[in-house]
């Protein structure tokens, strides 16, 4: 309990979770900036219809994702955290000083590369120094954290909306989280578990004396780290993927990183405000994106407060059956109600759906809106934040640096994949294929927990190394 109530391990996460916050700022950077850039009265500044995706797609993710596998053991988990900083502070510089459209796609790209780097290295920062017992709810953090960067770059771009340059402003806004994490990660630990795989045992021991408190069991628990440790080699080598304690947490994590991003979210996010004109919901292009991101926030909130109490998997199944009706209710909607109700003329794409003149108010749109809002409740309470724990939760430490990488790399091709299909199917067949086609991925994601994923609540992450090492399940009970 004294470990619980040491307020320096809140700090250390919240010094990392920092990166998240600045990634979920980049995210949704292009939103109120494109409009303001295809306006531009600079035609070496100005966006068109070719150059302004090109803007909008997050691209060096994969990229940042792939160079993780060799940072995390090269550099640790918390200088590759530090390290993010220095493309997304070039990122963001470029951005605020573009004199030609190279320099806002390079820094798009930098910022794209640096969220790559954080969403491999935090979650399995905060997953090693993290107690047991809190271990759920600090990694919802980087979850709520990237939220609130989305919510807190709406609330700039509507603020500065009418200023002189509010687009650049908005870029040296995005260089404020950036600073405060990499002075603040300065005074931060590194991971014991790492620094214990690299032979610096006391390094190690100090690391958990300062995450746990003094008057605490720490040294306990470093015994229990370092003979965890020393059951593994040092370096991953082919044979060994042949090894169900490697090859099956990596297959796990990898699959639901695949399956998250197949159950439709991005594509939903990306595409919601012509998704709404498609269906007649009546609703401001202002409204939707705040409106997204104060259910997704409540919803992340809600799972980092249950998922020590509730578990994991119990989550992961409501998550996924949420997912399942909302899709389905969708698909469903769009299949069978009249064109009139659910603007599916059979001439109408969805790019030009944005145009459509607004139809009168009806009462049936609000199934689309509650649907959406569903769906996104049932993303952000379970699939979302869950399947980033229990990437870091699941992976071996001889082998978490490299398969975390792999699983952002997994993620974000999928979801770039995934995003350039949804309109040329959306055309060929109709809007409702892809939501049927989401909902029987959600229908196969309930499959895939009840199969495939281990209970990790309150077990520590040797208890979980050992559970895939010997199959017996004494260890997580």
């Amino acid at each position: 309990l004294r470990s619980l109530h040491n307020k320096r391990l809140y700090l250390a996460v919240f010094a990392a979770v920092l990166g998240n916050f600045s990634f979920g700022f980049a995210l949704v950077y292009p939103s109120p900036v494109i409009p303001a850039l295809e306006a531009h009265p600079n035609p070496a500044l100005r966006l068109d219809q070719h150059t302004a995706p090109w803007f909008g797609v997050r691209r060096g993710a994969a990229a940042g994702g792939l160079s993780t596998m060799l940072l995390n053991d090269c550099l640790g988990r918390k200088l590759s955290i530090m390290f993010s900083a220095l493309p997304s502070a070039l990122g963001y510089a470029l951005l605020a000083g573009a004199q030609g459209l190279w320099m806002l796609l390079l820094g798009r790209v930098l910022t794209g590369y640096a969220g790559g780097v954080t969403s491999a290295s935090i979650p399995v920062y905060i997953s090693e120094i993290s107690h047991p017992g809190v271990r759920g709810m600090l990694g919802a953090c980087p979850q709520i954290m990237a939220v609130l960067g989305s919510l807190v770059l709406y609330a700039l771009g509507k603020y500065l909306r009418g200023l002189v340059l509010d687009w650049r402003w908005l870029a040296v806004a995005g260089e404020v989280p950036v600073l405060a994490m990499v002075l603040l990660l300065c005074f931060m630990p590194n991971s014991p578990r790492f620094l214990l795989s690299q032979g610096k045992e006391d390094e190690a021991l100090g690391s958990l004396c300062w995450l746990r408190g003094e008057d605490t069991d720490y040294a306990r628990e470093h015994e229990q780290i370092k003979d965890s440790v020393r059951k593994q080699s040092r370096r991953v080598s082919c044979a060994e993927l042949k090894d169900p304690f490697l090859y099956k947490p990596i297959l796990i994590a990898g699959g639901m990183r695949f399956l998250q991003q197949l159950s439709g979210v991005t594509c939903i996010l990306v595409y919601l405000q012509p998704i709404f004109k498609k269906t007649s919901v009546i609703l401001k292009p202002e409204y939707d994106a705040a409106l997204v991101g104060l259910v997704r926030l409540s919803s992340v909130a809600i799972a980092a407060v249950s998922m020590d109490k509730a578990g994991r998997k119990i989550l992961l199944f409501v998550s996924a059956a949420v997912m399942l009706v909302s899709n389905l209710t969708m698909g469903l909607y769009i299949h069978f109600v009249p064109a009139p109700h659910n603007g599916t003329a059979a001439n109408t794409s969805l790019e030009s759906s944005a145009t459509l003149p607004t139809e009168p108010t009806n009462y049936i749109t609000l199934i689309p809106l509650l649907a959406t809002m569903l769906f996104i409740m049932g993303y952000a309470m379970g699939w979302g934040p869950i399947t980033w724990l229990l990437m870091s939760e699941i992976l071996p430490l001889k082998a978490r640096g490299v398969a975390s990488g792999l699983c952002v790399v997994v993620s974000w091709l999928t979801a770039f994949t995934l995003t350039q299909f949804f309109l040329p199917a959306v055309n060929a067949f109709g809007l409702e294929v892809p939501f049927l086609f989401f909902a029987v991925i959600s229908a196969g994601n309930i499959l895939f927990t009840g199969c495939c994923v281990p209970e990790t609540k309150g077990r520590s992450l040797e208890q979980i190394e050992a559970f895939f090492r010997t199959g017996r399940r004494s260890f997580l009970r």
